[in-house]
C-alpha cells in the first residue's frame, strides 16, 4: 500500500531516514531492516574531519528545539567507500556529498563525492545547506549553483550514469531567490530538491539560555519558516 516510484526506484515506503543519522555509513542496513523507505547516510566529505569541539549540540527545553554545529563529522570517502563495498546495500541507500571544511574548492570536494560514490548509490545528494560550514550556502547564488551542477553533470556524462542528483537547500534563503534556484535545478539534470535543513535565524523569541549558541537550530521554531519554504517552492 505505500509502496512509491521515486527516481525510477522501487520504495518501499516513503518514510526515509535522513543524512545526519548514519553520518559514516555504519548502520543502513540494520536501519532499512528496521522498516524506513530508504536511508541516506553521510553528509560524507573527502577527508575525515572529526566536525567541530564538543559541545556541539544544545537542547533548548522551552522552546521545543535543539541547536547543532556538528560540523560534518566522518570517517571520510575512501573508508566510507570501503564500508559500503564491503556491505552491500539491502535497500534504497542515497549518499549525502559535502566539502571538508578547510578545503580550498568547495566544488572539486563535491566533485570528489560523485566520482566516488555514484556506483554505489541510489540517489546522490548535493549538501549546500548546513550553516556550520564557512561558505557553503554561498552555493545558493545562482551563478555558482549552476556551475557546480554543470561540473557534476560532465562527470554524470563521462562516467556513463544516470545516478539522481538531488540538491538539499537551507531554509533561509528569500523568496526571490527560491525561482532562481529551481531554474537552474531544472536545467541542471536535477531530480529533487531538499526540503529543508536548520535555520541561523528566528532566535529573538526563544527563552532558553542556549539560544545564544553558534549552529543551526531545528525543531519547533523551525517549522513555520521550513513550511513556508516548502509552500514557496
Amino acid at each position: 500500500m505505500l509502496k512509491i516510484e521515486l527516481l525510477g526506484k522501487n520504495f518501499p515506503n516513503p518514510i526515509g531516514l535522513a543524512a545526519g543519522f548514519d553520518k559514516s555509513a555504519e548502520a543502513y542496513n540494520p536501519l532499512l531492516k528496521l522498516g524506513f523507505g530508504f536511508v541516506e547516510v553521510g553528509t560524507v566529505t573527502p577527508l575525515k574531519q572529526l566536525g567541530n569541539p564538543k559541545p556541539r549540540i544544545f537542547r533548548l527545553e522551552n522552546d521545543g528545539a535543539l541547536i547543532n554545529r556538528l560540523g560534518f563529522n566522518n570517517d571520510g570517502m575512501e573508508v566510507i567507500k570501503n564500508r559500503i563495498n564491503s556491505d552491500k546495500k539491502k535497500g534504497i541507500l542515497g549518499i549525502n556529498i559535502g566539502p571538508n571544511k578547510d578545503t580550498k574548492d568547495q566544488k572539486n570536494d563535491f566533485c570528489l563525492g560523485l566520482k566516488n560514490f555514484f556506483d554505489l548509490a541510489d540517489y546522490i545528494t548535493v549538501n549546500i545547506s548546513s550553516p556550520n560550514t564557512e561558505g557553503l550556502r554561498d552555493f545558493h547564488d545562482q551563478e555558482k549553483l549552476k556551475d557546480l551542477l554543470v561540473s557534476l553533470n560532465k562527470i554524470k556524462k563521462d562516467n556513463e550514469t544516470n545516478i539522481p542528483l538531488l540538491l538539499k537547500v537551507s531554509p533561509d534563503i528569500k523568496e526571490d531567490n527560491i525561482s532562481e534556484i529551481v531554474d537552474v535545478a531544472t536545467q541542471n539534470n536535477i531530480s529533487a530538491i531538499i526540503l529543508t535543513n536548520t535555520t541561523n535565524s528566528n532566535r529573538d523569541n526563544l527563552k532558553s539560555e542556549a539560544k545564544k549558541e553558534e549552529g543551526g537550530l531545528s525543531g519547533e521554531p523551525l517549522q513555520e519558516i521550513s513550511n513556508n519554504i516548502i509552500k514557496n517552492f
